[in-house]
């Protein structure tokens, strides 16, 4: 066999490590010798976890998986199934390590109770995540909207068959019953020349506004959707605007936005603008798809396309922007949120899971998702160089580079943390019942002057943290032959300072693409949320007050924690944190201790007064919060009035601000400026992360395994575009 080319891989987030895996995949015949270098103790990047005290899940923030992340979860499905052949038992069944949930919820603010908790439960649907996708299951553009039309239907329908009339009769839409001919869907035209008569007939006739003709509209024009190219794009139009035009005017008449179907109203009215603006800007028709609304932030293209005020600062919204942490700066008043995106997540979010909308995780996303990667891929020969922060990656001088100009990088150089004793390879994870996890802080026992560096409280994931026990440079064709760059993009002004001086696109990229601090607090309690007065499921929680606006109860993650005396359940609160100009002068750490106060103080807000529409039986008559609920493994004799010694203390929170911790934003404008993994304008290097142009450019799982996979691709020729899910770009 010829000698194996030498990866270097930067960073051990969802993209870098996808790349490893797909690399050292058993089909390429150990053709790639791959190294992951990765600055602290653990893998995961911004899904990293530790186990703390009493062995507790402590994560960076919320996080869950959606039921449409089908290359994420086909990866770990393959992960899971390949450990026992290996003789690894470890960690169980993937369906036993990822939970389905089928209940979700949102918090609007009302005038009289203050806040308003609606919920929903999405059904289970056919298949699971990461099956074999059959061919009439990918949906284009046009099925998902067709879909949404249908979605519309079921709404309105089901809604008014339900009503009755003020004499306890059923209204005049359940005498006439799910209409069961409407034209253009059950008997569908079969000619384009009968479907633009019906068209016409319908757009002259100046509908009633009854459930029939709002029904009809709709029908209508999924069919005509179903005809493109071949049906006219001017008449579509028209019927698009005609349909929301009824559709809008039954509601209004029909319910009252202050009646208990407000929240349907809403989202009704949320869709009509957004199908109406999908037809008007050529968005069914266009090669370029979605991407042509990035342009517009989602809020003014909705509401251009109709969308009404009431409905655009509906819980809805608000969700989906908390859903995203798209809050420029960390600041709630400043929403931005690319349109094109946006629709491309909610369609497939809505209509493209399988099994379950949502999924959770049995314990942290490190031990679900990172250690068992991590232990697979030791299997198959990739070795791990952790404490190795990267500081530069060395390019040719030279002038600015010229459009289609390429070049190459020539070095990698790291400054080295820590050394392990005798130079044995670091081992990183821990056993928690009967499982190996990642730590929430290194083992110093193994490391060089380990007891020294424990004593001086040193941070090795910090980016002020200085620490350094060697330099270390790597030179193409001598320790490397091609590279891949997986840290996040907050860390790339940091450590391409030669790049950025000469690639014009760079620069861009880092200007444009936006990122943002956030702030996650858990907090364990030794009654559980019914007992607090929570009413329903552990609902998955969006739009609550503000700055920590979504909460879930983790009741399920206890199990696998390591108490003496369990708590419980655990409450996880996650949210943007707002940046402070003119830092620039503070020391990044005195600037960490100063946001982790900050953090620290929102949740003892939110656990002191605002939690109590939450769970009201954990305030006291004279509404102060219980703190005798909140646990921990060690004596609990606090004192209120002193803050070193307060209960909260003692419970886990982070101010995520490190420039790799950073969520990745998807603002107006910014999705032309991303580069992709397949660009080899430095020919010996390619790209990973969700900061990167992967065909879902979202801060997700889904979309930083896409990004991986591109990689891969870029080096090896696998994974086959065709194989990616979802990625439909040229």
């Amino acid at each position: 066999m010829e000698n194996p080319i030498r990866i270097a891989i930067i960073g051990g987030g969802c993209g870098a490590i996808t790349a490893a895996y797909e690399l050292s995949k058993p089909e390429h015949n150990g053709r790639y010798l791959i190294t992951v270098y990765q600055d602290g103790w653990r893998l995961g990047g911004k899904g990293a976890s530790g186990r703390g005290t009493a062995g507790r899940v402590e994560e960076h923030g919320l996080h869950v998986w959606l039921g449409f992340y089908e290359n994420a979860f086909r990866m770990m499905r393959d992960c899971y199934a390949e450990l026992p052949r290996l003789g690894i038992h470890d960690f169980g069944r993937w369906d036993e390590a990822f939970i389905q949930e089928h209940n979700v919820g949102i918090f609007s603010k009302h005038d009289v109770s203050g806040w308003q908790k609606w919920s929903g439960k999405f059904p289970p649907k056919a298949g699971l995540p990461g099956d074999a996708m059959p061919q009439q299951e990918i949906y284009s553009l046009n099925e998902y909207c067709r879909q949404a039309i249908d979605l519309l239907r079921t709404l309105i329908l089901d809604t008014t068959v339900d009503r009755l009339d003020g004499n306890g009769r059923t209204s005049s839409a359940k005498a006439a019953g799910r209409p069961s001919s409407i034209p253009g869907l059950e008997n569908a035209p079969e000619s384009l020349m009968a479907l633009l008569g019906l068209v016409r007939r319908y757009l002259g006739a100046s509908m009633s506004t009854s459930v029939a003709g709002v029904v009809e509209g709709l029908g209508l024009l999924s069919t005509a959707i179903q005809m493109l190219p071949s049906f006219p794009q001017r008449i579509l139009n028209d019927l698009a605007e005609e349909s929301a035009r009824v559709a809008r005017q039954w509601l209004e008449t029909q319910w009252l936005a202050s009646s208990p179907h407000r929240h349907i109203w809403e989202m009704v009215d949320l869709v009509l603008a957004a199908l109406v603006g999908c037809i008007r800007c050529g968005v069914l028709t266009s090669p370029q798809g979605l991407d042509v609304l990035d342009q517009y932030e989602c809020r003014e293209w909705l509401r251009m396309n109709g969308a009404s005020d009431r409905a655009l600062a509906s819980p809805f919204m608000v969700g989906l922007y908390d859903l995203h942490l798209s809050y420029a700066k960390g600041i709630a008043s400043e929403p931005k949120l690319a349109a094109g995106q946006s629709m491309r997540g909610t369609l497939r979010m809505f209509f493209g899971y399988r099994g379950a909308f949502f999924w959770r995780m049995r314990a942290g996303m490190g031990d679900v998702v990172f250690a068992p990667l991590y232990i697979l891929l030791q299997s198959r020969g990739v070795r791990f160089e952790f404490f190795h922060r990267l500081m530069n990656v060395g390019i040719p001088e030279g002038p600015a580079l010229q459009e289609g100009e390429r070049t190459c990088i020539t070095s990698l150089e790291f400054r080295v943390q820590a050394k392990t004793i005798r130079d044995k390879p670091y081992d990183p994870l821990i056993p928690i019942k009967g499982k190996r996890c990642w730590p929430a802080s290194p083992d110093f026992k193994q490391l060089r002057y380990g007891s020294r560096l424990k004593t001086a409280g040193v941070d090795l994931e910090s980016h002020g943290d200085t620490t350094a026990a060697e330099s270390k440079t790597l030179l193409y064709g001598e320790h490397f032959d091609a590279v891949i760059l997986g840290v996040s993009l907050g860390a790339i002004p940091h450590v391409c300072k030669q790049i950025l001086a000469r690639d014009n696109r760079w620069q861009e990229m880092v200007e444009k693409v936006q990122t943002v601090a956030t702030q996650a607090v858990q907090v364990w309690l030794n009654k559980s949320a019914d007992e607090l007065g929570w009413e329903g499921p552990p609902y998955i929680i969006s739009g609550y007050k503000k700055p920590l606006d979504t909460w879930c109860d983790m009741e399920h993650v206890i199990p696998e924690e390591n108490w003496q005396t369990p708590p419980k359940t655990a409450f996880y609160f996650c949210g943007v944190l707002s940046d402070d100009p003119g830092i620039e002068s503070m020391p990044f750490q005195e600037y960490t201790q100063l946001k982790r106060e900050e953090v620290y103080n929102n949740a003892l807000q939110l656990l002191g007064s605002h939690g109590k529409p939450l769970w009201p039986k954990a305030y006291d008559s004279s509404g102060e919060f219980s703190w005798d609920l909140l646990m921990h493994e060690e004596s609990r004799s606090h004192t209120k009035k002193l803050p070193e010694t307060h209960p909260l203390r003692t419970q886990y929170w982070r101010a995520n601000i490190n420039p790799s911790d950073r969520y990745v934003m998807t603002v107006p404008g910014s999705n032309r400026y991303r580069i992709s993994p397949l660009d080899m304008r430095y020919t010996n290097m390619t790209i990973a992360g969700d900061w990167t142009d992967a065909g879902f450019n979202a801060g997700c799982t889904e979309a930083a395994v896409m990004s991986g996979m591109l990689a891969s691709h870029a080096i090896s020729g696998l994974p086959r575009l065709e194989e990616i899910i979802a990625y439909d770009h040229p």
